[in-house]
């Protein structure tokens, strides 16, 4: 059974050597094909590249390299539970049994598509433009000037890093609020060419 296998192969490798070659990947999704129905959910959902399809058609893990540790979200879209992720605390998502609330739960989910309004990427683009401008509005010269400072300050007191080394940071030498005001008018109006 699949569990079983993970959990041998889990057993015999060196664990902690995530990115050497041929070491185990800590995170990592797992598609149980007797439960998969191919419906692409997880493909058009992750924003990572991690799904792609074979020459058949057929979904699969192509790039588990690109997966963000904690990130179970393509098993939480998958209508039929059948993306685990072994790492995982709980089931059904690390591999444990699909019982039939599980299932009852996964049939209330809806096309991805139309929970975002239709368009993924304009959702998204549209969520992205929307920090733009709030971020915007918190710009502060005066404010940024004086948290560097106050960090500088912190960095001195706290003894990590050696006072000969900071003592080569000039605080006049940092910008000023008008250099800070300049490069973030500068930004924005280069933000809003693209």
């Amino acid at each position: 059974n699949l569990i079983e296998n993970f959990r041998g192969t889990e057993a015999e490798a060196d664990l902690n050597q995530p990115g050497a070659p041929g070491m185990w990947k800590p995170w990592f999704p797992v598609i149980d094909y007797d439960r998969c129905t191919n419906c692409m959910q997880c493909l058009s959902f992750c924003l990572f590249d991690v799904y792609g399809v074979d020459d058949e058609q057929q979904i699969q893990v192509q790039n588990n390299d690109n997966c963000k540790t904690n990130c179970p979200a393509c098993s939480r879209v998958c209508p039929e539970v059948a993306i685990m992720f072994p790492k995982y605390g709980t089931g059904p998502i690390q591999g444990d049994e699909v019982d039939e609330s599980d299932l009852n739960r996964e049939k209330m989910k809806v096309d991805i598509s139309s929970l975002l309004g239709g368009d993924i990427y304009s959702s998204l683009k549209n969520r992205s433009e929307q920090a733009k401008s709030r971020f915007s509005k918190e710009r502060s010269p005066d404010k940024a000037l004086a948290e560097r400072k106050r960090c500088l300050t912190k960095l001195q007191q706290s003894g990590v890093i050696p006072a000969e080394v900071l003592a080569e940071i000039d605080l006049a030498s940092l910008p000023s609020p008008e250099e800070i005001q300049r490069k973030a008018e500068e930004m924005a109006k280069l933000m809003g060419e693209e």
